[in-house]
């Protein structure tokens, strides 16, 4: 089987697949990639091109910050001196001053250099240029990172980012190992969460954690669709087999993250819709090789499809054609609707 970090990358290669494979596979040992990234994705509008480390200082460390207010591990390493200074300021003890000092200094020691790599290689199209010189050391933004803005629903990159930082901090953060964290779905409120001792704990938005699996493209019909809260148009998060089979089938869980995907409105519930059909079977395809997007990436998200799903490749492909057989024999009808915009998975 073609690796599927790979496959994502250059199946239908874009901008936007080679940014999202940044953020959805890295092998992440700290969260300083995710910081780096909602840092470029705010100083880029700007129209700066050249950005010296201390400038790129104030965001990065912003956005730390923010993160280890609400889940203090942000590395599995147990030190750090830059991470010790944003707790040391988020508790009053350090100066704006000193942090932007430190954050210069030893933030950015690492994720400069490693930040396009993915899979053990660098991106073909990178968003910035290191150029460090014995009297600066800056970045330098490139045309692709500046295109990167022009493509449609930028907006929703942010919310990526963010979903995908809440899922792994979530596992360094329960000290639980990735096997054993089960990530779940609520219905009502759209998010993902987890229960530790008894208690549960929201992830994350839902449609921010799939939306980059889907490379921000309706899972049916290929068309462009906007995983914010506060919009009209927000897109929905469907089951694929129709939820109202679970009485039928107890011993699998329908609500689970393979199931779930992210669809426009029109798609799931507009004239001719898919409402409680089946989806046909190319459709099937596509939901396999979305799944396997997600166990290809490292965050709890891929743990829990495989315990849901079967071990192996071949496993899953099986477990889906099961479900499938069994819901066309309770449903009877499968549901196909024109392709809007060209495949991009």
């Amino acid at each position: 089987m073609i690796d599927g970090i790979e496959l994502f990358k250059e199946q239908y290669p874009s901008l936007e697949s080679y940014w999202r494979s940044i953020i959805l596979f890295g092998n992440n040992v700290a969260s300083y990639k995710f910081a780096l990234a909602k840092s470029l994705l705010e100083i880029a509008p700007t129209g700066k091109t050249e950005i010296t480390l201390q400038d790129l200082a104030d965001p990065f460390s912003r956005h730390i910050c923010e993160h280890i207010a609400h889940s203090p591990r942000q590395a599995t390493s147990k030190t750090s001196k830059f991470l010790e200074a944003c707790r040391l300021f988020n508790n009053g003890e350090l100066t704006r001053e000193a942090l932007l000092d430190t954050t210069a200094r030893y933030g950015f020691n690492n994720v400069i250099d490693a930040f396009h790599t993915v899979n053990g290689s660098s991106i073909p199209t990178p968003f910035y240029i290191k150029d460090y010189s014995q009297t600066s050391k800056k970045i330098v933004l490139t045309d692709d990172a500046f295109k990167l803005l022009e493509t449609p629903f930028v907006g929703n990159l942010s919310a990526e980012v963010e979903s995908r930082w809440n899922l792994v901090e979530t596992a360094w953060e329960l000290s639980i190992n990735r096997s054993l964290l089960k990530v779940q779905y609520d219905d009502k409120s759209k998010k993902l969460f987890v229960e530790e001792s008894f208690r549960r704990k929201d992830i994350t938005s839902s449609r921010g954690a799939l939306n980059g699996y889907q490379k921000g493209k309706c899972f049916y019909c290929f068309d462009d669709i906007i995983v914010s809260d506060d919009s009209t148009n927000t897109c929905d998060v469907d089951h694929f087999f129709p939820h109202m089979l679970q009485p039928l089938m107890p011993n699998v869980n329908l609500d689970g993250v393979w199931n779930l995907v992210l669809a426009c409105p029109n798609c799931n519930r507009g004239v001719g819709g898919k409402f409680a059909l089946i989806p046909a079977t190319k459709y099937l395809d596509r939901l396999h090789r979305r799944n396997e997007f997600l166990i290809s990436s490292h965050h709890p998200l891929r743990e829990t499809i495989i315990a849901q799903t079967g071990l192996t490749e071949t496993a899953r492909r099986a477990f889906l054609n099961m479900i499938d057989q069994a819901s066309i024999n309770a449903l009877i009808h499968r549901w196909e609707i024109p392709q809007k915009k060209a495949a991009t998975f």
